[in-house]
Order: C-alpha cells, then sequence, then structure tokens
C-alpha cells in the first residue's frame, strides 16, 4: 500500500512504502514481507531524493538566507584580496589574489559545516526528523537526503566563487582535467565535512548548541594555508596548519591550479598535499559516516 504524508512542519512530503503508516512520531514501524534487494535499493534511492527535494524547496521558500550563505565566501575572498592583498607576500612570489582563490574555496567546504549541522538540529527541534522516523521510509533516506542536498549546495557554492575569482583576475594555468580534478578534491572534502555536520547535528539538541560548532570551526578555517603560508607562521602553530585536512586540498589545489604559494622542499605533508587531499576525506569518512548512520538507528528505536 503507497500513501502521502506531508510534514506540517517544513512541507516535507515522503512516500512509504513497506507496511503500514505509523499513527505518529516515535512509533514502530512493522513492516510486512522482506522486499527484494531491487527493490529496497529503488526505494531507498526514492526516498533519499525525497528528501533531498524537501530540502531544497525549503531553500527556494527562503532564497534571501540561501543567497547569503551562497555569497558570504565571494565577500570574504573580495575583502581579502582587496582590503589586505597589498600587504600579503606570497613565498616563492607570484600575485595574492591567485594564491587567496583556491583558499576561500577550501574554507567555504569548511564552513558549509556550520548549514549542515544547523540545518539538521533544527529539523530534529522542529518535530521534522521525529515524524519522518515514524514513516515506513528507508532508514537511511533523511541523513543521505540531507547529503545529497548539501552536495548539491556546495557545488553550486564553488561555482560562485570560480566565477568571483576570475571576476577579481584569478586564473588557473594548467590544463582542464586539472582544474577539474581539484574541483573534485573540494567536493570530497565537503562530502566528508557533510558527515560530520550530520553527526554533530544529530548529538546536539538545540540550534543555540549548534553555535558550539562556529567556535570550533573558525579557528580551524584561519589555522590553515587559506590566506597566508604556513611558512611564515611561528613553528609549532605552522606545523599545525600544514596537517590540517584543509590545508592538504588547498594546497593540493593550488598545484593543479598552478597557482603559488606551493612549497618547494618543505615537509612531507606539503610534498604529498595530493596524496592527502584524498586521503583525508576517506578517513572522516570512513569515521563520521558510520557513526551519523549509527547515531540516527539509535534515534528511530
Amino acid at each position: 500500500m503507497t500513501a502521502t504524508t506531508a510534514s506540517s512542519n517544513a512541507g516535507a512530503t515522503a512516500t512509504p512504502h513497506a507496511g503500514p503508516t505509523a499513527p505518529g512520531a516515535g512509533s514502530t514501524v512493522t513492516d510486512g514481507p522482506a522486499p527484494a534487494s531491487g527493490s529496497t535499493l529503488r526505494w531507498a534511492i526514492a526516498d533519499t531524493a525525497t528528501i533531498a527535494g524537501r530540502t531544497l524547496r525549503h531553500w527556494a521558500r527562503q532564497p534571501g538566507v540561501f543567497a547569503l550563505n551562497l555569497l558570504f565566501p565571494v565577500f570574504t575572498l573580495v575583502m581579502f584580496g582587496y582590503l589586505f592583498g597589498g600587504a600579503m607576500t606570497v613565498p616563492g612570489g607570484g600575485d595574492y589574489r591567485e594564491f587567496l582563490v583556491p583558499g576561500v574555496l577550501g574554507l567555504s567546504v569548511l564552513f558549509g559545516i556550520e548549514a549542515t549541522v544547523l540545518g539538521v538540529v533544527t529539523d530534529a527541534s522542529k518535530g521534522v526528523t521525529d515524524r519522518l522516523r515514524s514513516l515506513p521510509m528507508s532508514g537511511t533516506a533523511v541523513v543521505a537526503g540531507r547529503a545529497v542536498a548539501d552536495m548539491i549546495s556546495a557545488t553550486l557554492g564553488l561555482a560562485a566563487l570560480v566565477l568571483a575569482g576570475l571576476a577579481v583576475g584569478w586564473r588557473w594555468h594548467e590544463g582542464t582535467g586539472q582544474v577539474a580534478a581539484a574541483l573534485g578534491l573540494f567536493l570530497l572534502l565537503r562530502f566528508a565535512f557533510v558527515w560530520v555536520g550530520i553527526y554533530l547535528g544529530l548529538v546536539l539538541k538545540t540550534p543555540e548548541a549548534a553555535m558550539v560548532v562556529q567556535i570550533l570551526v573558525w579557528p580551524l578555517g584561519f589555522v590553515s594555508s587559506g590566506f597566508t603560508s604556513p611558512e611564515d607562521m611561528p613553528g609549532w602553530l605552522g606545523a599545525i596548519a600544514e596537517w590540517n585536512p584543509v590545508s592538504s586540498t588547498i594546497t593540493a589545489a593550488r598545484e593543479l591550479f598552478g597557482n603559488p604559494g606551493v612549497a618547494q622542499g618543505g615537509s612531507w605533508i606539503a610534498e604529498n598535499a595530493q596524496l592527502m587531499a584524498i586521503v583525508w576525506p576517506l578517513v572522516l569518512v570512513a569515521v563520521f559516516l558510520p557513526l551519523a548512520a549509527r547515531r540516527y538507528r539509535d534515534l528511530r528505536r
């Protein structure tokens, strides 16, 4: 039997498919006979698309907030590029704006954690998560749908930043394939941070508690190679900045773009930035995706 249930809190639409509709939040759904594996996969994909669509529709109803989140990294790029660019030097020489744009791309990926955490916490505090838990739908769809929506947002954000970078004079100097690889590394890191954000959002109880994430994210972003080279920092702080996962992706992108600021004969982590730009996100996904899935399963019980 198939039914359509609307979430009154956020306009969510979910399509139950495995047994009777539960009467309310927190109730236990009794599934019928186990569906075939192919059918289960199809329903999981359909449910994930439904949740992702619900998030995208929610953003469409608040275009001002979405536009502000999209343009904030652009403002950061313009501010640092024009206000501080003349006073900044790039190790080895080169234009600071070409050094800056990959850094801002990496920081926008990191700061996206805040939006993920706040979205998950807000749904939980308004009862949307409880309502979705009561429906006979795929157990992974809620978190997977959020991940899909956030990756779409991240792609749009990177596109806006690339256009802004071109407008302020940034250029890449390598082939199209290497440019695509650099942007792919940013999206890979964002995918990892999505699962970090989902897990933190499921652990935190209120939107006010989610503000703690900002306290942690901003120092992590600035103690990186985003705005200045770790070579210019005190030794201990420079070492922390070099081992920051964001720094590995930023440095790898600079190499792939052909932009200045790539250390020559530096530390192992700096010389293997492209390798670590893949390893760091995979490690984060391996840790936080299972944690997020387990946390959500615990909430469903």
